[in-house]
């Protein structure tokens, strides 16, 4: 599906969402409140309507499509980052959102140790732009901002009117 705004990418499907076949459906997960907060989303929306998110301009991806559970169980060799990154290159989103940076490590070859920050980053990837945000499940709730998510908004907000 080309003509997307921006491509939410995750580490792998939480165990609820991974039961309920929908992305972030996790109990604790800000991330469908945030979407509509920011005014990613006009109406508000839950993890059973992820299906209706392209008809925004919004698409779901994972580097782990074939695993599912706590961030702190995976392994390297669980990353398909040449089948990740194959899919942005074919959908062609104007921004690629890392929900967090361990996915945006994997994606990114950063595993080394490299701080990664907040907010837009400098290079591109597959020819979109990229953007890091702070995680929305309830498992990195210690490390949450919304204010990266406003950011986020602007931009597609911004990048929308150019298109």
């Amino acid at each position: 599906m080309s003509g997307l705004r921006v491509v939410f990418c995750g580490t792998q499907a939480g165990a609820a969402s991974a039961r309920r076949g929908a992305y972030y459906a996790g109990p604790g997960n800000k991330f469908w409140k945030t979407l509509f907060e920011t005014g990613l989303i006009p109406e508000p929306l839950g993890p059973a309507d992820f299906q209706e998110l392209p008809r925004y301009g919004i698409g779901f991806t994972d580097v782990a499509k074939w695993t599912s559970g706590p961030d702190t169980a995976l392994l390297r060799q669980h990353f398909d980052i040449v089948g990740f990154q194959a899919k942005i290159h074919r959908h062609a989103p104007a921004i690629v959102a890392f929900n967090g940076k361990r996915a945006a490590q994997a994606a990114l070859g950063e595993e080394r140790g490299l701080k990664l920050a907040y907010g837009l980053q400098p290079s591109l990837l597959a020819g979109s732009r990229v953007f890091i945000l702070p995680s929305t499940s309830g498992a990195a709730s210690g490390y949450w901002s919304i204010e990266p998510w406003r950011e986020l908004a602007a931009l597609v907000k911004e990048t929308s009117s150019r298109r």
